[in-house]
């Protein structure tokens, strides 16, 4: 059983920053490309950001970039997003997601785990 425990959502004041957190199995870490999308209400799913099993290639969504940053902590086998200058528009519940391979795929929206999902909110 895969599993993906996310953490690091919450209410923050717009212009500031949050970082979340994605631990997955071991086995996982490893060899699965890693990111994270979002659900607002009344909006489709949307892709945020991702990053190779090695960590070399990132990509990110127009909206994020140059305000997000994607990582992979190997020493506590998780994915790290952080999120500055959040904007009220950023408000969602985000959702860890991984894919067995490369980045590409994720970043196409080809899933093959999810995480439970974790609240964030940007107040104006």
């Amino acid at each position: 059983q895969v599993q993906l425990t996310e953490s690091g959502g919450g209410l923050v004041q717009a212009g500031g920053s949050l970082r979340l957190s994605c631990a997955p199995s071991g086995y996982i870490f490893r060899a699965y490309a890693m990111g994270w999308f979002r659900l607002a209400p009344g909006k489709e799913r949307e892709f945020v950001a991702c990053i190779s099993p090695a960590g070399t290639k990132s990509y990110y969504a127009d909206s994020v970039k140059g305000r997000f940053t994607i990582s992979r902590d190997s020493a506590k086998n998780a994915v790290l997003l952080q999120m500055n200058n959040l904007k009220p528009e950023d408000t969602a519940v985000y959702y860890c997601a991984v894919k067995y391979g490369g980045a590409e795929s994720l970043r196409a929206g080809e899933v093959d785990y999810w995480g439970q999902g974790t609240q964030v909110t940007v107040s104006s």
